[in-house]
């Protein structure tokens, strides 16, 4: 019984570790997976959606923090207790989403690991096993540090993990899960990968009866057709639906901006009314872009705001750059800051900044442009 209270002790602690982890690494990913849950089509509680950055934010530090407190088996019955209320919980949540097909993705790891609700409602009934292992056998916990050592270290713990989500939220993931972190080609994304599949075709015999499953679909003269099946070799990668249009007509230049063979800027701004307001960001981005068009570089924003938001903006900031059309949800995945920043070169993304952390174009210079 020990070696199994160990052994669940170690799964949970880390387990709910890296759940806490990847969440608060994008906070404000988190947060828009809470609003799916919130919305009317789904658990239709739309009077919780203005806390919704409050639990994205706290939820992730208190997964951390019970991972850890279960690691170092400190206040165990406490840790334990909560463990269990969560899991219930979540348990729950999962099953019911599921059930009703109403969140598709559960978002338990963020973009870490994508999961389908069901996926997530089973891994929670797996680890609610575990949870309960380690309540019947909490006699077996063992306290790694004793009195305020222990406490020192949960304190010590909680506040990294406090300051770590504080950072990502205000200075981008630091680990990006997101199909559109630095690297990526976005039109090589936008082909995505195909999926290998291997067909297995089950056959019965004529003569003898007997069924047989083949790689290969034998002759139809001794063999009939029974069924079929597929199965995965190589998963795929879905392709990204990134698609830019002018604020007016149904033109698609696409393919235009993602061709244009040096650097170009795409400032990203999912509405631009719920942009920050900060005078001296707004400096900041004018100025960028200004130097950067007299240097013949690109430099254009995204935006999926209605044109009279856009013509109050411009009216009020006299923002130097044209403005496009993009889908919300495509704006919201690129980067999780609003107004955010992405350098590209010939469609491939090469650097991204928060509106926290605007550079100067001599900053960009020396660093990309040289």
């Amino acid at each position: 019984m020990k070696k199994v209270v160990k052994f669940s002790q170690i799964l949970v602690g880390v387990l709910f570790i890296f759940s806490g982890f990847v969440k608060a690494d994008d906070p404000l990913g988190f947060t828009y997976k809470l609003k799916e849950y919130f919305a009317s089509d789904a658990l239709n509680m739309p009077w919780m959606d203005k806390f919704s950055f409050s639990l994205a934010f706290s939820i992730p530090i208190i997964e951390m923090t019970l991972g850890f407190m279960i690691l170092l088996g400190a206040r165990k019955k406490l840790a334990l207790t909560l463990l269990v209320l969560m899991e219930a919980f979540f348990t729950f949540l999962t099953w019911y989403t599921a059930h009703y097909n109403k969140v598709l993705e559960c978002g338990c790891f963020g973009d870490a690991i994508p999961m389908t609700s069901w996926q997530s409602f089973w891994k929670n009934i797996v680890l609610i096993l575990f949870v309960l292992i380690l309540v019947i056998g909490s006699k077996h916990i063992y306290s790694l540090f004793k009195g305020t050592t222990q406490n020192v270290l949960v304190i010590l713990f909680l506040t990294g993990s406090t300051i770590f989500s504080y950072y990502c939220y205000n200075y981008l993931p630091i680990i990006d899960f997101r199909p559109y972190k630095i690297g990526t080609d976005i039109k090589a994304a936008m082909k995505g990968v195909p999926g290998i599949d291997k067909y297995y075709y089950t056959y019965k015999n004529r003569k003898s009866g007997e069924e047989k499953e083949f790689e290969n679909i034998p002759d139809s003269i001794n063999w009939k057709y029974v069924s079929y099946r597929t199965e995965t070799i190589k998963k795929g990668i879905n392709p990204v639906d990134f698609n830019v249009s002018p604020l007016s007509g149904s033109a698609d230049v696409t393919d235009s901006i993602l061709s244009i063979p040096g650097y170009s800027f795409l400032l990203v701004s999912t509405h631009i009314k719920e942009a920050d307001e900060n005078p001296d960001v707004i400096k900041k981005i004018n100025t960028l872009a200004s130097d950067c068009i007299k240097n013949h570089i690109g430099f254009i924003c995204l935006t999926n705001s209605q044109e009279e938001d856009i013509s109050a903006y411009q009216k009020k900031n006299n923002p130097p750059y044209l403005f496009f059309n993009t889908d919300e949800i495509v704006l919201k995945t690129m980067i999780r800051s609003n107004p955010g920043l992405i350098l590209m070169k010939g469609g491939v993304i090469k650097a991204m900044w928060h509106y926290h952390s605007i550079p100067s174009y001599s900053e960009v210079t020396s660093k990309y442009l040289h």
